[in-house]
């Protein structure tokens, strides 16, 4: 089976399956527990909030660790939000059109609530621009949230940029960075980011493990999402996962070696090569700075239920994102770009893994050409 949808879900490592095993046999106590081998485990758990910060500039008191990205953006929102009284005024979220689906559900829950949500919308290459974020700001915005890597498309968003016109107008910035992390460089500080979402799964760690960075943690005063016995600075009860957090580390440690090879690699110009070889119309939704290894394909002489029939036992391919395949209707990100309907029923989302062949791409050629009208 070829696997091309790494976007949606990257396939475990073997060094982060191997931590988990050990971890799972040796990690049980809870890091919550005085005893050594609860000590031991909440050194563990602590060595990775370390290392999380490292990586985006943060500090360790500022990282909080969740179920995932999904938790973690609603942390981002909710305790933000809800508790804090000098924003008790301002009912306006700014958000783009393209975010992930659970943004969009936070923002029906924070409408019940009497906010207003404006959407912004990405420029013709599918990148929100800091114009377009600027023109949806008012004064009684409260909080702006734009991801930093369209989980589609691979299109990286100037958040930079985004975060310091927020600085200057005093309203909170939030990113969703599950599909940036570790495969792009993320400095909280240079990039003014009060608060950022992060998952495992989506640089080959274990599912059910992410994480949330807030800047100045311990300083604010937060509503929890989860209420429990005080866990994470209180913000996130229940048992700490001590396992799934160092396998989390492992990951951490080895996907930016495993991506760099990736991209030395560069199999998405090989791809492009081959479909010109063999004449295959396509086009490309998504344009300038993109990751390299994610890539939103239109096909438009392409039997695309053909494709998926023919090769359903071969290769894993996702129309649109992980959320949006099952759904007769197309993508809220397609659609956002303009795409019809019909032009997105013939639109997928590729996304590679670092073990990807070129004898890989040229099965999805054949197959591809195959499939023509």
């Amino acid at each position: 089976m070829i696997y091309l949808d790494t976007a949606a879900s990257y396939p475990i490592l073997p060094e982060v399956k191997k931590s988990l095993l050990d971890a799972f046999e040796n990690c049980y106590a809870n890091s919550a527990s005085s005893h050594l081998l609860g000590e031991s485990a909440l050194t563990k758990v602590n060595k990775v909030r370390e290392l999380l910060a490292d990586e985006i500039g943060a500090f360790p008191s500022e990282i909080v660790f969740t179920s995932g990205a999904t938790e973690s953006n609603n942390v981002a929102f909710k305790s933000l939000l809800l508790n804090d009284e000098s924003l008790s005024h301002k009912k306006h979220i700014v958000i783009s059109s393209i975010e992930h689906k659970c943004i969009f559900a936070i923002c029906d829950y924070f409408q019940k609530l009497g906010y207003e949500i404006s959407l912004v919308e990405p420029d013709v290459n599918g990148v929100i621009t800091v114009e377009n974020v600027k023109a949806a700001i008012r004064e009684d915005t409260a909080l702006v949230s734009i991801m930093h890597v369209n989980n589609e498309l691979g299109t990286i968003n100037p958040i930079a940029e985004i975060g310091e016109h927020c600085f200057s107008k005093g309203i909170i910035f939030h990113s969703d960075a599950a599909q940036s992390f570790c495969k792009t460089e993320i400095d909280v500080d240079d990039m003014n980011i009060d608060v950022m979402s992060f998952s495992a799964h989506k640089v080959g760690g274990p599912k059910g493990i992410g994480a949330v960075y807030i800047r100045d943690l311990r300083k604010r005063s937060l509503q929890p999402v989860i209420h429990g016995a005080g866990q994470e600075d209180g913000l996130r009860g229940g048992t700490v996962a001590a396992p799934l957090i160092i396998g989390f580390g492992k990951a951490i440690e080895l996907f930016p070696q495993v991506y760099n090879y990736f991209i030395s690699e560069d199999p998405k110009s090989y791809f492009f090569k081959k479909l010109q070889e063999n004449e295959i119309e396509h086009s490309i939704n998504g344009y300038g700075s993109t990751l390299p290894h994610i890539l939103s394909l239109s096909l438009p002489n392409t039997n695309v239920t053909l494709l998926v029939r023919d090769n359903e036992s071969s290769l894993c391919l996702a129309q649109g994102s992980a959320c949006s395949s099952k759904e007769i209707e197309a993508s809220h990100v397609l659609t956002s770009l303009g795409l019809l309907r019909e032009q997105a029923e013939h639109t997928f989302r590729i996304s590679f893994t670092h073990e990807v062949t070129k004898q890989d791409i040229d099965f999805l050629v054949t197959a591809i050409k195959k499939a023509a009208y």
